[in-house]
């Protein structure tokens, strides 16, 4: 659903309309980068991408960030990038979660379950 440009997207109402347990999806692109919302009831699985930097900023909710030497917990207004090959896995702490992230376009993802 990605909008086209110079259209007003409201965040907060395009999250209160999805019911479903996860959804991932494009708000804009800006040059070779798209921007996303994801809203979270559930963990997503561990993984990481090797063709870019992926950069969540928590909208509502909190957001646990996993890697293999750290956790971070994202309150509301804040920003992480997690560097590409770091693998990581991202769960809403609590009920929901809505975020926003930036990523390269043509961005890769590698499962864990894959790398066996």
């Amino acid at each position: 659903m990605e909008a086209a440009p110079l259209t007003l997207l409201d965040i907060h109402e395009l999250a209160r309309a999805v019911t479903a347990p996860y959804a991932n999806f494009s708000l804009a692109s800006v040059n070779d980068h798209v921007v996303k919302v994801s809203i979270m009831t559930q963990p997503y699985e561990w993984h990481y991408h090797p063709n870019s930097d992926e950069t969540f900023i928590t909208m509502d909710g909190v957001l646990i960030i996993e890697m293999e030497s750290e956790t971070i917990e994202l309150l509301p207004g804040q920003l992480f990038t997690i560097p590409r090959n770091i693998l990581h896995r991202t769960r809403p702490k609590g009920e929901r979660s809505v975020n926003l992230t930036i990523e390269h376009s043509q961005i890769q993802t590698v499962n864990r379950h894959r790398l066996s």
